[in-house]
């Protein structure tokens, strides 16, 4: 039986038996985690486990966003404290240095992930701040141009693939210049096309080859006026695909952000047929699931193999890593900023 095209939350740190059901009746090609959802190393385990076992595939993606800084679903006091990505890119050492702790800090998270199952990393951020945007993405991102973004960007990609984790690059074409915040309002730029060329895309265009990619609740006026790229064909189809060349999976950003109109089977509708492959849902709301359920319907076509494409990308076997090793590098290349 075919999955759908939808990636779910669930409430809590153990599935009830009403998640249990659904999920197995909609067999969602994959699931997304919280703090709500983590208590400790063993309890997560058997939490994927359970949310592999619905849908009876064992390598069923399990999302997480661990970017670092404030945004770190696992961490202390059984996972390590990772820095923000503007740490990481304004360390001293130099380019190099810099690259290394970038690449290094996000084998470590991979090997965090791997051992509990998780197999996909909401990262890394590649927005492009810009004065007077929202600080929504602010410290998470990797530099204040484009160059520096997609340098660091690139790093901590390979990092995770080295580690067993699948990247998704986000927020695609860019969030670097909303001054709101999608989970609360729909964030519109007004920067022309060539700005947004040269600033905001250009990041994204440079990892083009990443496996999966999540949209940007924002939208550009100056190539569709009506709607944000979540729901947006223009930009979706004309920026995405065919300027950005961006030929992997794409997922969109969570349904139940309010910079989106609509119930939550339109926005599951318009998102697909604007060219997404996949939807998001997060806060484990069963009506609002059964809602996104009845818009998604099955992941098939083109949006199936390019996941089939995606999880392809994860490999066999890590890349092999001494962990005390690693982690004395890391905190000595991350020791020079604290001095």
């Amino acid at each position: 039986m075919r999955a759908s095209a939808a990636i779910y939350g669930c409430l809590g740190p153990r599935l009830g038996a009403e998640e249990i059901a659904f999920f197995r009746d909609v067999r969602p090609w994959g699931f997304i985690l919280f703090a709500r959802n983590i208590e400790g190393p063993d309890q997560v385990r058997g939490l994927v486990s359970a949310l592999r076992e619905t849908v009876g595939r064992e390598d069923a993606p399990i999302l997480i966003d661990q970017e670092g800084g404030r945004v770190q679903r696992f961490g202390p006091p059984h996972w390590r404290k990772y820095p923000p990505a503007r740490v990481l890119a304004n360390l001293p050492g130099g380019p190099a240095a810099r690259r290394e702790a970038a690449r290094l800090g996000a084998r470590l998270m991979a090997d965090d992930l791997r051992a509990l199952g998780v197999n996909v990393d909401c990262a890394p951020v590649l927005d492009v701040p810009q004065p007077g945007a929202h600080d929504i993405i602010g410290d998470r991102a990797y530099g204040e141009t484009p160059e520096a973004v997609a340098v660091f960007g690139r790093a901590v990609a390979e990092g995770l693939l080295a580690g067993g984790v699948l990247p998704v690059i986000k927020h695609i074409p860019g969030h670097g210049r909303a001054t709101s915040d999608s989970h609360f309002d729909l964030p519109v730029v007004e920067a022309t096309a060539e700005a947004l060329r040269q600033t905001d895309f250009a990041p994204f265009q440079a990892l083009s080859d990443m496996p999966m990619a999540m949209t940007a609740h924002v939208l550009y006026r100056t190539f569709d006026p009506r709607r944000p790229a979540t729901t947006s064909r223009r930009v979706i189809q004309g920026v995405l695909r065919a300027e950005l060349g961006f030929s992997g999976l794409i997922l969109s950003d969570d349904l139940s952000m309010k910079a989106l109109d609509g119930d939550m089977t339109q926005r599951a509708r318009r998102s697909l047929s604007a060219g997404c492959d996949v939807v998001l849902h997060c806060n484990g709301d069963m009506a609002e699931m059964k809602a996104v359920a009845a818009g998604a319907g099955l992941l098939s076509g083109t949006a199936a193999r390019r996941a089939e494409v995606a999880l392809a990308r994860i490999p066999r076997r890590p890349e092999p890593l001494d962990r005390r090793e690693a982690e004395a590098r890391f905190d000595a290349l991350l020791a020079g900023a604290q001095a």
